[in-house]
């Protein structure tokens, strides 16, 4: 019997699911515990650990209440705000692979169409009286291009709602190959490729030291003068200077972004380095693509099914590699 513990402030109905889940083991929450001696008991005594941010959670310890973890189960799709060197070399560190695609899909489109159609800036005009009818162009979506950098969960949606936009979709993956239906699959290495030919460009790739700064002013340059980029992986992947410079140079390009340079849930706190937010072709969200209805219950769900994995010795999804 395995012991496994919650370290994040779940909530009770979260509580609820995931002792009704491992009924055959013992589930415990850190934040049940007032004293810091029981805290540091249960550390000690757990095998698996479900979490948020392990880092941000478990650094008021001392790392050697770690030395039993077996699995750092995390409820975040990315991870590149672990510090690795908390945890023992043996534990395994799993990210919530694919658990919120859909919404995230869903938000990367409304980005695409809401730029593509200048809902902003028209809207904008509208609030200054201004009706102007026939000189409020839009761009029409069929028969354009999609290009998908990451072509996980995340990209794989995308594609998916896309299609019915008729577009055509390339796509760069780590192996280059793929079941799904698109028009090009490539690596990191046809990226030109895919900026040159792409109408509107997806940034779905997990951040890692190959893909940190991945699109600077070259890769910007590369692209149509009038492309979408919408970023909903992480802020570093696009380097901050950069993107400012061309979008303020380039007033027909614009883009969409959902995950920041600096922000609270690494960092504890928000911050830009550019005013980013007085550009007419920009859009933001506070990271928010993945926060829909009753979605932090679907992640528990996906992560306590990897941790089932684990606890009957199968081959467990979205496990890290300490590079970063």
């Amino acid at each position: 019997m395995k012991k496994i513990l919650v370290t994040y402030k779940a909530n009770e109905k979260e509580k609820e699911f995931y002792r009704n889940f491992f009924q055959e083991h013992v589930i415990s929450f850190l934040d049940d515990y007032t004293e810091t001696a029981k805290k540091e008991k249960i550390l000690l005594e757990s095998d698996i650990i479900i979490a948020w941010n392990p880092t941000k959670e478990l650094e008021k310890f001392n790392k050697s209440l770690f030395r039993n973890f077996h699995l750092i189960q995390l409820l975040s799709a990315g991870y590149d705000h672990l510090e690795f060197d908390m945890f023992p070399d043996k534990c395994l560190i799993a990210a919530n692979q694919g658990a919120y695609a859909t919404p995230m899909a869903e938000h990367t489109v409304a980005m695409i169409l809401t730029l593509a159609k200048k809902l902003r800036l028209y809207h904008n005009r509208m609030a200054e009286g201004k009706f102007e009818q026939l000189k409020s162009i839009t761009r029409q979506v069929k028969g354009a291009t999609l290009g998908i950098i990451g072509f996980g969960s995340i990209g794989k949606e995308v594609a998916k709602l896309m299609r019915g936009f008729d577009v055509k979709v390339m796509a760069l993956n780590t192996s280059g190959n793929t079941t799904e239906n698109v028009d090009f699959i490539g690596t990191l290495d046809d990226l030109d490729h895919l900026l040159i030919h792409s109408d509107f460009v997806v940034i779905s790739i997990p951040l890692t030291d190959e893909t940190e700064g991945l699109i600077g002013k070259r890769e910007l340059e590369l692209m149509k003068n009038d492309a979408i980029l919408i970023n909903v992986a992480r802020g570093p992947v696009i380097k901050e200077k950069d993107l400012y410079e061309h979008l303020k140079g380039h007033p027909d390009f614009s883009t969409g972004i959902d995950a920041w340079w600096i922000e609270p849930f690494k960092f504890g706190q928000f911050k830009i380095n550019y005013p980013f937010f007085e550009l007419p072709n920009l859009i933001g969200s506070p990271h928010n693509s993945a926060i829909a209805e009753n979605i932090m219950i679907e992640g528990a769900g996906k992560a306590a099914e990897n941790v089932k994995r684990f606890l009957n010795n199968e081959e467990i999804k979205g496990v890290v590699k300490r590079t970063l």
